[in-house]
């Protein structure tokens, strides 16, 4: 197999670090890594680099950090590294002069089976929906976000426990092989992608904004639990108990169960256990974070605070 294919490879988080490491590993030609500027954070807004910055200096790699993907400067010098195929995982939209500009393309890694769920967030809203499985796909970039034709795709089951963390990891850690798979395919010119089915596009992902992650106690009690899970441990689902905001991080759920209580109405010994009265069955609260305290289970809240 011929290994000297140029790649430039882009992302951002850590989801994109195992594919990048994989290449590496892999004795592929990584000729470039293009990633997100450093940002502020912290009290001191120090500059942090993007775990995918931190994962090409530790492979001594050749590291772009773009404002404006299509500033003359960046084009110039993303096209002066002669890249035979860019990859991209995690990162921004690509302007049509990026993605075209390899002569073998572009392909993405996204976390869904598209073409269900294209958009930002398709590992949460995967979970959010009640889905029992989910995968990976890779794809070759084109106009439209999150469209164009499939090369693979893996499946991966979503257990009743699992939550976007545990998800995140076992999709992160698929779609570092199925990326691998893809090159090595693309090399050896095996690969004959195929146009999206749009029958298949039922669900969108969009972004995760704030108020996503209110939780409406009027919504069944396995709704909720969907929604704890599909935004636990990041950003978390919320609500307000005693007057002050909480955030909600593991749940359990009876689903027929009413107790004559008032929806939104507690339910709690002030020991051990707190449960909530939803539009249709009981939610029972095990893991949350009152504001200005940290993550704890219930019972450890209930000693220091009472309802």
């Amino acid at each position: 197999m011929d290994k000297d294919l140029r790649i430039i490879y882009m992302g951002t988080p850590e989801f994109a670090v195992p594919a990048l490491e994989l290449l590496v590993e892999n004795g592929w030609n990584v000729v470039g890594v293009i990633t997100a500027p450093d940002k502020p954070k912290g009290r001191g807004q120090k500059l942090v680099p993007s775990p995918v910055k931190e994962a090409a200096l530790r492979l001594g790699l050749t590291i772009l950090q773009p404002t404006n993907l299509k500033s003359p400067e960046f084009l110039e010098e993303l096209g002066s590294l002669k890249a035979d195929l860019q990859i991209v995982v995690a990162f921004r939209m690509l302007p049509e002069a990026v993605w075209s500009m390899p002569t073998q393309g572009t392909f993405n890694l996204h976390a869904s089976l598209l073409p269900n769920y294209r958009g930002a967030a398709p590992i949460n809203w995967a979970i959010i929906n009640g889905e029992k499985e989910t995968g990976v796909t890779t794809f070759f970039l084109k106009h439209e976000i999150d469209t164009g034709s499939i090369i693979y795709q893996e499946k991966v089951s979503i257990g009743e426990e699992d939550d976007l963390g545990s998800v995140y990891e076992k999709l992160m850690n698929l779609g570092a092989k199925l990326v691998l798979k893809t090159v090595e395919d693309i090399a050896e010119n095996k690969v004959k992608a195929m146009p999206q089915d749009e029958s298949m596009a039922i669900h969108h992902a969009p972004k995760i904004f704030k108020e996503t992650c209110e939780i409406d106690w009027n919504k069944p009690a396995e709704s909720i639990h969907n929604l704890v899970r599909g935004l636990s441990p990041y950003p978390a689902a919320w609500t307000k108990l005693g007057g002050k905001i909480c955030k909600v991080y593991k749940t359990t759920f009876i689903p027929s169960q009413n107790t004559g209580k008032a929806i939104g109405e507690l339910i709690t010994d002030n020991k051990t256990f707190l449960k909530v009265q939803t539009g249709e069955g009981i939610l029972e609260i095990l893991e949350l974070q009152m504001e200005g305290k940290k993550r704890m289970k219930v019972e450890d809240m209930l000693r220091g605070f009472k309802f």
